[in-house]
């Protein structure tokens, strides 16, 4: 069903640190490309007393830090849609300041982006409801995180629920709106070199990396009650590895391709008590160097002591016919030696080789997301040179740099495909709740496993790629770790 495009953004947390370093921008680069409509009216709200002037002059201000090229001149009249109003979620007689802010763009298509903490959603929802603000012109965008566990995302997902259909409501993963995983599709999709061989036969095992060098960044309390497995592996590592292993969905159509995506999520083998030791890794970082730089332990950063794993590794399974037998290995962590995040594909070796003495390396696809979006096919060819004693064979790479590929497309934040997709009302690349739920269900598994077995975070240095266990995780099988 297609929605209306809007007239009217709310941005809750609006002077928050996510508006300013991704929302603002993100709006701006689609207001100087021409992308919004022209009386898109952007309304941040806040629990600060700032008002549209000052509220306009921080917008200004952090963009005029970011943008240093021919779009400078447009950040005037970005900053003419910026409107301002006070709110406090709590009070919900602060939500008639809001409505009569709106005037009559209240019944007119709206969209509102709430990134707040879970504990008010509930507050907001009300509010919104009490002054007329959830109506079938209306829309709302979720920021996560949407619970812990599976039992406080069903509260969240019900209360929100309450107010909006199942249609009207867009749940973000910032991961989705990056150029190279939409990539990833078109590359399974649109080519038959790939999708005959994206199957057990053709692929040995799929690797997924998300690997962070920084460490609390200011996240203290958030972080030491989520832990890795719930800040990165529920959300983003799981809609990637549902993309990889999705079944070909009926079209490019928000329904087909998230229904093609939930089947994925269920199919995953649970990890028991019996299987977690053998099939998952936890750590925490201890004090180490990155860059040359000392870094101090993950407790010395907290302040106090803590159990919260700061590294996981996961063995994972897709128990359906195209991935029989095939693992996906999961992997990320804080305070690692490089910031990147990537997709790895082992194909299969050959049954049989003509060249006798040469060690053949099966081909490897390498989807990298960031920091820099690539794809690098590795593949085997001649080495140069007459060849007297024999064909020598090398590994090489076929890369494929987007930016360049693209030459003269500018390089977009995810946040600026969602927030346009958001306006315009296409939910494809939004989240819907039986994936959510089907991801928690799944991690709350392992968690679970993990208290049963007593499993505790093993140390692992800061700039190391983790506890040996994690090596080991894969080598098991004969695999290693692509860095």
């Amino acid at each position: 069903m297609s929605m209306p495009t809007v007239r009217t953004l709310v941005l809750f947390g609006a002077t928050g640190d996510l508006s300013r370093r991704m929302l603002l921008p993100s709006l701006f680069g689609l207001h100087a490309d021409g992308l919004l409509p022209e009386d898109l009216m952007i309304l941040g709200t806040a629990r600060g007393e700032e008002d549209g002037p000052s509220f306009r002059t921080m917008a200004g201000a952090s963009l005029e830090g970011i943008v240093h090229d021919d779009r400078r001149s447009a950040i005037p009249s970005f900053l003419e849609r910026l409107r301002y109003v006070p709110l406090d979620l709590i009070d919900v007689s602060s939500f008639d300041g809001l409505a009569s802010a709106l005037g009559a763009r209240a019944t007119q298509p709206l969209a509102i982006f709430l990134s707040t903490a879970p504990d008010l959603f509930r507050p907001a929802i009300t509010g919104l409801a009490g002054v007329g603000l959830t109506g079938a012109n209306a829309r709302i965008a979720l920021e996560k995180p949407l619970g812990n566990d599976l039992a406080s995302s069903r509260v969240i997902n019900d209360t929100v629920a309450a107010a909006f259909p199942e249609e009207r409501i867009f749940r973000i993963d910032h991961y989705l709106g990056k150029e190279t995983v939409q990539n990833l599709l078109a590359l399974r999709f649109a080519n038959s070199l790939f999708e005959p061989m994206w199957e057990w036969s053709g692929i040995e095992h799929v690797q997924i990396t998300v690997a962070e060098t920084v460490g609390l960044e200011g996240r203290v309390d958030y972080y030491d009650a989520t832990g890795a497995t719930r800040d990165m592996v529920q959300n983003h590592m799981l809609q990637l590895l549902a993309l990889v292993a999705m079944e070909p969905p009926a079209s490019f159509d928000a329904t087909d391709v998230r229904d093609e995506k939930v089947k994925v999520l269920r199919s995953l083998r649970s990890i028991n008590p019996a299987s977690a030791t053998s099939h998952s890794v936890t750590g925490q970082y201890r004090a180490g160097a990155i860059s040359g730089a000392a870094v101090a332990s993950y407790e010395a950063e907290l302040g106090r002591p803590s159990t919260a794993e700061t590294f996981v590794a996961i063995k994972a399974h897709v128990d359906n016919w195209r991935w029989r037998g095939v693992p996906f290995y999961l992997r990320t962590g804080k305070r690692l030696p490089e910031r990147f995040s990537e997709i790895v594909i082992q194909f299969r070796g050959l049954r049989h080789s003509i060249f006798q003495g040469q060690v053949l390396r099966a081909n490897r696809l390498v989807i990298r997301l960031q920091p820099e979006e690539n794809v690098r096919l590795l593949l085997m060819a001649k080495q140069p040179g007459l060849g007297r004693g024999g064909v020598v064979l090398r590994e090489i790479p076929l890369d494929i740099s987007l930016p360049n590929a693209f030459a003269g497309a500018r390089r977009r934040i995810a946040y600026e495909r969602l927030l346009l997709d958001l306006i315009e009302g296409d939910p494809t690349l939004f989240v819907r709740r039986d994936e959510i739920e089907a991801q928690w269900r799944w991690v709350d598994a392992v968690r679970s496993a993990w208290a049963e077995t007593q499993m505790a975070p093993a140390n692992y240095t800061a700039g190391s790629w983790g506890p040996p266990g994690a090596i080991a995780l894969v080598e098991r099988d004969g695999v290693s770790w692509h860095e």
